[in-house]
């Protein structure tokens, strides 16, 4: 049997894969919102039509970086809590935390299109959507699973508890980012406040929430 159609298919997701880490690459030098298919084009030493057999517009490319950003940001989560060392559960939910964080820093580009509108005009597709719900999916089970062992009241794991979680751990990358965006995870003036954002949070959704 011919195995020349696995080669050009796996030929052709190395291109998208090159298309995509120029597309990044031109993003950390000139700004998010400044990609241009013809400077990706020239890049990669291609015609700009030649770009459309690959992604049919800008915002096909930005939507491909999501997906990619939203799965490398998953997986950092998942082999955070997988790896840990610990089993007390608000000490996972730091360390699962951090690794967000950390990643963020780390990805600046990818953070600014997941988690601010950098794009105007840009939606992620539901395809591209889908890891970071599963992420989200990943922390509400986890702050229930600490709710159910006592830790926290149930209303953490909560469609309020979790637009409360994400806007104080996103609050500090915004603040990190947007004033200190070469300092080191240690150094950073306000994403090393993250243990007491955290503690805050578990205070606030305490086991005796709502009790006198």
């Amino acid at each position: 049997m011919s195995t020349a159609p696995d080669r050009r298919t796996r030929r052709r997701q190395e291109t998208i894969g090159e298309i995509l880490d120029v597309a990044i690459e031109l993003m950390e030098a000139e700004g998010v919102a400044a990609l241009s298919l013809s400077a990706v084009a020239r890049r990669l030493g291609l015609q700009p039509p030649s770009l459309y057999q690959y992604f049919p517009s800008k915002m096909a490319i930005y939507d491909a970086l999501f997906q990619r950003g939203s799965e490398l940001q998953r997986d950092a989560y998942r082999t955070a809590l997988a790896t840990a060392t610990t089993e007390d559960l608000l000490e996972l939910n730091l360390v699962a935390a951090t690794a967000f964080c950390r990643w963020c820093l780390a990805n600046p580009v990818y953070a600014q299109l997941l988690f601010w509108r950098t794009i105007p005009g840009f939606e992620p597709s539901p395809a591209a959507y889908a890891p970071a719900q599963e992420t989200l999916q990943d922390l509400r089970e986890h702050l229930l699973m600490t709710a159910e062992a006592g830790y926290l009241h149930p209303d953490a794991a909560s469609d309020e508890g979790i637009a409360l979680y994400t806007s104080l751990t996103a609050g500090l990358l915004s603040q990190q980012m947007a004033n200190e965006p070469d300092a080191s995870f240690e150094d950073g003036r306000f994403i090393r406040m993250l243990p007491t954002v955290l503690d805050m949070f578990h205070q606030h959704y305490a086991p005796t929430r709502g009790k006198r």
